[in-house]
């Protein structure tokens, strides 16, 4: 039975368990994402597969987000809406929070296709990480490139669609959870560890998860002294890591200077011909 705590939580999470099959717990995490979060929820809850824990963490969300939560209240494993230490101390809330077998994370501004839980699920083995293909959008509405998976350079930088990434909650117990010291590549050092650490990657050559290009730019500089940090932690202080660090700001740089300029077309080129990181388009 559904009981509403104090401070804006709701537990309910005596139906799932109830199912057969895999338990996947998927968490998003949001602040003041009323914008889009409606469709991310409803994403979730549109699933073929039905032996789903929904989890959504809010950070404390001024704007509409939480009439949004509410509305769909009844549907949801638990919520809870509190200040946090950032994205990786709302990603560990979630993580606690969550009993299923698998878990993945959503933003809140992504949806998934309505296959993916269950083509995710059918690939599944215990002790793994599964990840597949991520889709873009323009803010027209229209399609722009899939991004595809490459396992072998993730020790060289972040090659994985962290919005299609499901983790075993086992992994989770295991290893420990995201790093409150990271605050942009959190992501890509805990794959990194989970990598270091001989766990199994399962690709799945499928569309999983969509995202919209545009938005608020990101702090990629930073991002990039982020993975290096955490491929000198996982792997040790290597001067193969500063110089391929240059590599990619240099190359970040490039791209930047020739974007809406006539060699714009140099960027395109690169990215579906040479970068390791296949975008196809």
């Amino acid at each position: 039975m559904a009981h509403t705590l104090s401070g804006g939580y709701r537990l309910n999470k005596s139906e799932t368990r109830s199912q057969t099959g895999v338990l996947v717990s998927v968490i998003t995490i949001v602040y003041n994402g009323e914008k889009y979060l409606e469709q991310t929820i409803q994403s979730v809850l549109s699933q073929s597969y039905k032996n789903i824990e929904y989890i959504i963490v809010d950070g404390g969300s001024t704007d509409g987000t939480l009439d949004i939560i509410r509305k769909y209240d009844s549907q949801l494993a638990y919520w809870k809406s509190e200040p946090d230490k950032g994205i990786s101390d709302a990603f560990n809330k979630g993580i606690t929070l969550a009993t299923g077998d698998l878990v993945g994370i959503l933003n809140a501004d992504d949806w998934y296709e309505p296959e993916a839980i269950s083509n995710m699920v059918a690939h599944y083995e215990p002790e793994s990480v599964l990840h597949g293909n991520k889709q873009y959008w323009n803010q027209d509405g229209s399609k722009a490139h899939q991004a595809r998976p490459n396992l072998d350079i993730l020790p060289l930088e972040m090659s994985l669609n962290h919005p299609t990434v499901f983790v075993s909650k086992t992994l989770y117990d295991r290893y420990g959870v995201f790093d409150l010291n990271y605050k942009l590549a959190m992501d890509y050092h805990l794959l990194l560890r989970l990598y270091n650490a001989g766990t199994k990657f399962i690709y799945v050559d499928l569309i999983i998860t969509n995202m919209r290009l545009g938005g608020v730019s990101a702090n990629i500089e930073g991002c990039y002294r982020e993975v290096l940090r955490a491929k000198n932690e996982v792997f040790g202080n290597r001067i193969t890591h500063q110089i391929y660090y240059y590599w990619t700001m240099m190359r970040y740089k490039i791209s930047q200077a020739l974007t809406d300029t006539p060699l714009s077309f140099i960027n395109h080129f690169y990215r579906t011909r040479i970068s390791p990181i296949k975008k196809q388009y």
